[in-house]
């Protein structure tokens, strides 16, 4: 089994991997829909950490989501004709970082015992961090299709992790 402070490693080497598809792109780039039924890189971006707040809330502790007017709009259940204009990606930054922070300090204060039921939440802790990483992952094949295949832009390679391979073409960490 994982410990906790080593899949907050492997989580922050994913985001720093989804970084590295979108950082060097332009703004329009960001929110540009390929067409109707497609989402732009802006809107997963803003999906991986909408998921990540709402699983770490739902699971671990109840607080309030860092942009309540982005919920709706991040939420994988409205289709995408429906999902309207993205935020900023100074927005869209801010919003991934505060969640970052927070599973960070969630995941953290579970690791150290300081919550009421320490042993129970480790056992959430492990697999829900998992599957925040690979959730991460598998947005971030999407992104990299659209910045390769319609932006033409060069993909970084793959994260220097023994922990990850792929699997079906997407990023995974390795199970044990």
């Amino acid at each position: 089994m994982y410990e906790v402070q080593a899949l907050l490693r492997e989580y922050d080497r994913a985001r720093a991997y989804t970084d590295q598809l979108w950082k060097d792109l332009r703004p329009e780039e960001v929110t540009w829909r390929p067409h109707e039924d497609s989402s732009a890189i802006g809107w997963h971006l803003g999906h991986q950490a909408h998921v990540a707040h709402f699983m770490i809330r739902n699971l671990t502790a109840a607080e309030p989501s860092p942009d309540p007017e982005l919920d709706e709009l991040m939420d994988s259940a409205r289709p995408e004709r429906l999902r309207g204009a993205l935020p900023g990606i100074e927005r869209l930054a801010a919003f991934r970082a505060t969640v970052a922070e927070r599973v960070h300090a969630r995941m953290t204060a579970i690791a150290g015992g300081r919550v009421a039921a320490p042993e129970q939440l480790t056992i959430v802790a492990v697999p829900l961090l998992t599957a925040l990483i690979n959730h991460e992952y598998q947005h971030d094949q999407w992104i990299g299709e659209v910045r390769s295949e319609a932006l033409g832009r060069p993909l970084p390679p793959d994260p220097d992790s023994d922990q990850v391979s792929r699997l079906d073409g997407y990023l995974v960490l390795r199970p044990l």
